[in-house]
């Protein structure tokens, strides 16, 4: 097992043990917004997967831990982006009997993934697939910040009070948006990026423009883009990771409960 280095880890005794799988969230893509736990486990791994879109040799989540690599063997993956089902399926299918060949050999294997490992990510895959094989006492799973906390951090606004609902959903199905717009005071918006102009349209007949906060490329310094008001704003083209949130109001306490 890799010897993980102390100069990251004030106060965690966590190590990745051998045999183990960690889907580990490592945050918006800033070192510093690791947890102590996720660092710790990385640091001590002995393989660390890393996603890297197809035709790249960049992976943002590789350069979010690169404070914690040592001698840990690093295995790039090209994930499938299309919505098919079934290629999907075989291509979590191919990586987990890898993930299961490196645990049989008493290694411990981490998955790093942007964000949260729960929250529209690409562990929940591999960790559907390595279940039923490795026993439940061998996955672990630690979460990480996701995109919509590091942009309400941006703008200072709660998301929830007294009992506000928050609903967290993808924005690709425009039907399913108006119909959440009515049933939440707070709504938070993944994957905006490519149904932008028509999230826009409805907004707008919404009159909701004025509540709607845009954050795209989280903590991701030059590439980070924020807006506190899309009012008067023309989209140009965006990156997949666009998140929104929008604020159609406030429920107060009700008193006679």
């Amino acid at each position: 097992m890799t010897e993980p280095n102390k100069n990251y880890l004030p106060g965690c005794s966590v190590t990745a043990q051998p045999g183990h799988f960690y889907a580990v969230g490592v945050g918006p893509g800033c070192s510093d917004l690791l947890t102590l736990r996720a660092a710790a486990i990385i640091a001590s791994a002995d393989v660390i997967i890393t996603p890297q879109a197809k035709g790249s040799s960049h992976s943002l989540a590789l350069e979010a831990v690169q404070p914690f690599i040592n001698q840990q063997k690093i295995v790039h993956v090209n994930y499938p982006m299309s919505r098919n089902n079934e290629l999907t399926k075989e291509r979590w299918g191919k990586l987990a009997e890898t993930v299961l060949d490196h645990c049989q050999q008493q290694q411990s294997v981490v998955q790093v993934t942007l964000g949260d490992p729960l929250i529209f990510a690409t562990s929940s895959y591999l960790l559907a697939e390595v279940t039923g094989t490795l026993t439940a006492d061998r996955i672990h799973i630690v979460p990480g910040i996701s995109a919509f906390q590091t942009g309400a951090c941006r703008f200072g606004e709660a998301l929830t009070l007294q009992e506000d609902r928050l609903t967290l959903m993808s924005a690709t199905d425009l039907g399913a948006v108006a119909e959440a717009l009515d049933h939440c005071e707070t709504l938070i918006l993944y994957k905006a990026a490519g149904v932008i102009h028509d999230l826009l349209a409805l907004l707008k007949q919404r009159e909701l423009l004025g509540n709607s906060r845009l954050i795209s490329c989280a903590d991701q310094r030059d590439d980070e883009l924020v807006l506190t008001s899309l009012g008067d704003w023309h989209p140009d083209k965006l990156n997949y990771m666009t998140t929104m949130i929008i604020h159609t109001g406030r429920r107060v306490w009700d008193e006679t409960k």
